[in-house]
């Protein structure tokens, strides 16, 4: 709790009351109150209970404890790319990616005084990225900060007019801020993707369209990635996305993440799926869950 600046306590430890109360309910997020994952919590549950936590490994472990029932977590933004650490904490939580939500990033400038004050701005890094055009014509220096809203919070506490916030509009009437400006993102398109992460999978059955994620390894043999590959082509199974990241250090073992279209017991996917198991080191589903937008 001493964490979170003094403006957001009250609202962190009403809010952490509550989802103990029906922890049922409870959906855990990173961030103060306000920030873009508390609304993306709300747009998606209509009866949830957000359950703020100050980092991602916190909201992760409030899920595993049982404290929450589920954590919304953003995994990419379209201006600025994927979340910083997210491909390595989600493998190693041990839970599901059961759902997904897109929600249209609107960020705000908010302090204590006039705009023309303003000489720095505080917020998440990726916040900070998505704005970088903006507030380099307005010379506002960016300073980082682990939070959106976190940073709201921050300034009100800090009542400094050049120092303001970057954050959801909301963000500013939670912890009683001016609006100073408001839609400052560098591109109309800024979107987050996040997933929705729960201790157990759900049967994938109904209507879908479905979307499978799933991390691997392959063989440390020329052309290996390039055959791993194959099943997924000449199944005609499409992959929406793949990045590769280094885990561990080593710059010899590289791991891959992959999205696909489909769910396991499809025909094309379980021999797309067998493939590559045969041309990878490992393999591992990381969900099943319907797609909130359809690819293509």
């Amino acid at each position: 709790m001493e964490q979170y600046s003094a403006p957001a306590r009250p609202l962190v430890a009403a809010m952490v009351e509550a989802a103990a109360a029906a922890p049922d309910q409870a959906v855990a997020f990173q961030g103060a109150p306000g920030a873009n994952s508390h609304v993306a919590v709300l747009e998606e549950f209509a009866d949830a209970l957000p359950l703020p936590c100050f980092d991602f490994a916190d909201a992760i472990e409030a899920v595993k404890t049982g404290l929450a029932a589920q954590a919304m977590i953003p995994i990419e933004n379209s201006l600025h790319g994927r979340v910083a650490d997210i491909h390595f904490l989600l493998p190693e939580s041990g839970l599901v990616i059961v759902g997904e939500r897109f929600l249209r990033i609107r960020h705000a400038l908010m302090g204590v005084g006039p705009i023309d004050a303003v000489r720095e701005a505080a917020s998440h890094p990726q916040a900070l990225g998505q704005c970088r055009e903006w507030l380099r014509a307005h010379r506002i220096q960016p300073v980082s900060y682990p939070d959106t809203a976190g940073a709201a919070a921050l300034v009100a506490e800090r009542g400094d007019p050049a120092l303001a916030a970057l954050a959801p509009p909301g963000a500013a009437a939670l912890y009683g801020l001016n609006l100073l400006q408001s839609d400052i993102a560098d591109a109309d398109h800024n979107t987050t993707r996040f997933v929705v992460l729960a201790r157990g999978g759900r049967p994938a059955v109904g209507e879908g369209p479905w979307m499978t994620t799933l991390i691997f390894a392959v063989k440390n043999v020329p052309a290996a990635l390039y055959k791993a590959m194959g099943g997924f082509a000449t199944n005609g199974v499409n992959m929406t996305k793949l990045e590769s990241y280094q885990h561990g250090g080593s710059f010899a073992a590289t791991d891959f993440y992959c999205d696909v279209e489909g769910k396991p017991g499809d025909p094309a996917l379980d021999r797309a799926l067998e493939e590559l198991g045969f041309h990878s080191k490992w393999v591992r589903v990381l969900g099943t869950y319907r797609q909130a937008r359809k690819r293509g």
